[in-house]
């Protein structure tokens, strides 16, 4: 099984002192060259932050993210699922889960970085500020982990759960398969209709994979995980074809059926 979650613009700062980032020591080894184009191609603007800014979209008042770009080689780690912040990453509390929680989630959980691809849950990174749209030199973000990230999802058997925004899911598409399917989150407005979210959308995936992370359930197939969610008090339903659906009643309070 695979969780596979977005990322967040804002990171902590930070990291466990003495450490640097090594990317031979991610998970998902195959995108190990793709990650060290990637970082060559952000190391080409080397101190120039406004022309870093320009290409990343950046105003001058997130001077400070960009400044971490510059040191992205050498600053200290921390796991992923720690250093992403925001709204799903709240929702999911990675900093209350117990030991044999986050050795559960460094197993299922990956989240998708445009500067990395995917990592594992427990994967060591630094801070640094990267989008899916960003520009870098000579490099399209889309066209160098759209393949390799399919591939290495290819390749992962079982359950795979697809929480990205489309955004991202564009960098890798997700194999087309049965025990393959992509999570959108609807609020029911208590009249029988649904619509999609935006903020809560966010907070509903993070709680949600929250759930999942401490039942410790590996979920084989979309039946078992659909049958535990029933069992669990989640409105989880099938969607389009390829899709599931995980209705939250009233998007103010954000409250999970």
């Amino acid at each position: 099984m695979l969780l596979i979650l977005p990322p967040s613009e804002s990171k902590r700062a930070g990291g466990e002192e003495g450490t640097r980032l090594d990317p031979g020591l991610l998970s998902f080894s195959a995108l190990t060259p793709i990650r060290e184009r990637v970082l060559a191609a952000l190391g080409e603007f080397g101190g120039d932050l406004d022309a870093m800014g320009a290409a990343l979209k950046v105003g001058a008042r997130q001077r400070d993210e960009l400044e971490r770009n510059t040191e992205v080689a050498s600053s200290p780690v921390m796991p992923s699922l720690d250093r992403f912040t925001g709204v799903l990453f709240d929702g999911l509390g990675a900093e209350t889960l117990t030991a044999a929680e986050r050795e559960f989630a460094g197993a299922t959980v990956a989240v998708h970085s445009a500067l990395f691809g995917l990592v594992g849950a427990l994967d060591p990174i630094p801070a640094y500020r990267l989008s899916h749209d960003s520009k870098l030199p000579g490099l399209s973000l889309k066209k160098i982990w759209a393949a390799p990230i399919s591939a290495v999802l290819a390749e992962r058997s079982g359950l795979i759960l697809d929480l990205r925004s489309e955004a991202y899911s564009a960098l890798g598409p997700a194999p087309s398969r049965p025990d393959s399917l992509y999570l959108r989150v609807v609020a029911d407005d208590g009249t029988g209709r649904t619509r999609a979210l935006n903020h809560f959308n966010k907070k509903g995936k993070g709680e949600f994979t929250r759930a999942i992370i401490e039942a410790g359930i590996e979920h084989p197939n979309a039946a078992s995980l659909l049958e535990w969610a029933a069992d669990s008090g989640y409105a989880l339903v099938p969607g389009k074809p390829g899709e599931l659906e995980l209705v939250v009643r009233n998007a103010v309070g954000a409250q999970l059926v």
